[in-house]
């Protein structure tokens, strides 16, 4: 660890602010493995709800008392009293106590504005309400986190107000003020230059001299409505704010939350700042990828440090600079976000393309052999016709051992016929038949499902399942279509892109077709298919070492 001023400390808002987004639905469930999974990354502030707001919430606090998080700390979320009451007596503040953390996030209104048109009350109530609420926590031996909602809104309108919220959050006990760009609205030098003048006009807030009953240190919160939720909390650290709120991938109500997937590694690998341990850190983009799945989110492939596309090259210049040294080509070490170099074949690859995936595969092909040549003619070929093998590495990987005689061919099909029938209350259902020839034997398989695509793949898992018993965990996690040229009209080309998992690893195949279900029936079966060779291919051990050809 560096001395304590490089330390950031992080604190994740998925469960909560991450959960309004539009679209997202967490079950308790969800929201424990969750929670578990940020723990094992070292976030060491998690908030975890509103205890009282929904039953839920309230199940999720009493969960992990039974089962405690191995590090980080769990926070309740509330907002201040209502006015003309006390604090000791609003029911609002029982539930966060019974949740039994030891952290309380309090949020109050900094925009006068909001004080007088929103909550209806007087600018001398508000203030009461933020002390009142904030002793009154720390009262029941409560440690808390307030969060100071609509700050740059409420500073650019009535700084002077503004500035007293803080005051008396302060003076009451909070131990971190957190200034919030609740409306998203705030550009990165605005965050500096107002978080500048505060930490003047404060200065003992920043050093971490005593102010009221706790030495106060400062945060920030920001919201992606003008696109720079990530850049305005580099900002503020700049200037020296040492918490950063944030989710997971920036979900989050309207455009999103500060995304902590960018924040940290450009906290830690680049600003030397120390969020979590370097170990940690390479948990990272499988912990993201996780929870997108846990969310059933489809994650974003482009996103800066763990997406799939981070760091890909697909131009044929990009791959061979990148094979001599990858600095010409990577702000950073995969491997130490925990992502992966990725080579992408398309007809604007080379022979070193061709070279590096291969690789990739397990496979050490020579410039000189012919194969080399082959493979790279039949991609482009095949991507005039409209296939796409940068989204679909399994069926390029499949199409490079067809060229060297490494494809296993565990199957032939010899035809299919789908059926589709609309009956009584709108219902429709689709029956597939398949003829499959396996080991020499011609097999006749027939299987329905809520559609021609569903009742294709039953079809082929019932006439294979016994051959090959892997089959029976493979299932399709994704399905896309994309008509290619639509100024055919009905006669256009659609490009069908089939996602299958084992339950542990992903792939992805194409099909093209002027028919619709050609197209997904060719997806479908080199989906098996390259099931079936991970299978093979683990049983001989063949991922741990590659062959020479």
């Amino acid at each position: 660890m560096k001395d304590n001023s490089q330390q950031l400390w992080i604190y994740d808002t998925t469960l909560r602010d991450g959960a309004q987004r539009e679209g997202l639905s967490l079950s308790l469930e969800d929201k424990l493995r969750i929670a578990y999974q940020l723990d094992n990354l070292g976030i060491p502030f998690i908030e975890g709800g509103w205890p009282g707001a929904n039953p839920k919430d309230v199940q999720f606090f009493w969960k992990l008392k039974e089962q405690p998080l191995s590090q980080a700390e769990i926070v309740a979320f509330c907002s201040t009293r209502r006015p003309g009451t006390k604090a000791s007596e609003d029911e609002l503040f029982q539930p966060i106590l019974s949740a039994g953390t030891l952290w309380v996030t309090i949020f109050g209104k900094s925009w006068d504005l909001h004080v007088t048109e929103g909550i209806k009350t007087t600018l001398e109530e508000n203030l009461a309400m933020i002390y009142d609420s904030i002793e009154f926590l720390c009262s029941q031996g409560r440690r808390v986190i307030y969060d100071a909602e609509h700050w740059f809104d409420g500073y650019k309108h009535n700084p002077d107000y503004a500035l007293k919220t803080l005051e008396v959050a302060a003076a009451a006990g909070a131990e971190w003020l957190v200034f919030c760009d609740t409306n998203g609205g705030t550009l990165p030098h605005e965050i500096s230059s107002i978080v500048e003048k505060v930490i003047k006009i404060l200065p003992k807030l920043n050093t971490g001299g005593d102010v009221g009953k706790s030495q106060i240190k400062l945060g920030i919160h920001t919201h992606n409505d003008s696109g720079v939720a990530v850049a305005n909390a580099l900002a503020a650290v700049r200037e020296g704010v040492q918490m950063v709120q944030g989710t997971i991938n920036g979900y989050g109500e309207r455009c999103g939350n500060a995304n902590l997937c960018s924040l940290i590694p450009n906290f830690q690998l680049k600003m030397g700042y120390d969020c979590i341990q370097d170990e940690q850190l390479t948990k990272l983009t499988p912990a993201c990828r996780l929870i997108s799945e846990i969310v059933n989110l489809a994650p974003d492939d482009h996103a800066p440090f763990v997406g799939l596309s981070a760091f890909a090259h697909k131009g044929g210049i990009h791959v061979s600079a990148v094979e001599r040294n990858p600095l010409t080509y990577e702000h950073i070490e995969p491997k130490s976000v925990g992502n992966l170099r990725r080579i992408v074949i398309s007809d604007q690859a080379g022979l070193s393309n061709v070279l590096a995936k291969a690789r990739s595969f397990g496979i050490e092909l020579d410039r000189k052999n012919p194969a080399c040549r082959q493979i790279l003619n039949r991609l482009k070929e095949l991507e005039n016709q409209g296939y796409q093998f940068e989204g679909a590495e399994a069926s390029f990987e499949l199409l490079m051992r067809q060229a060297l005689g490494k494809r296993l061919n565990p199957f032939e099909i010899k035809g299919f016929q789908v059926n589709c029938h609309k009956g009584a209350e709108d219902i429709v259902s689709s029956l597939a038949t398949v003829k499959v020839t396996v080991k020499g034997e011609d097999i006749l398989a027939a299987a329905e499902g809520n559609g021609p695509v569903s009742a294709l793949d039953a079809a082929l898992r019932k006439a294979l399942t016994n051959f090959y018993p892997a089959i029976a965990q493979f299932h399709l996690a994704d399905y896309k279509v994309r008509i290619i040229d639509g100024g055919a009209g009905t006669s256009a080309k659609t490009r069908v892109l089939v996602e299958s998992s084992n339950g542990q690893t992903r792939w992805t195949t194409v099909g093209v077709s002027t028919n619709i279900l050609d197209a997904s029936y060719l997806a479908v079966v080199e989906g098996l298919e390259y099931g079936l060779l991970l299978e093979s291919l683990a049983i001989n051990s063949l991922t741990a070492s590659s062959y020479s050809l």
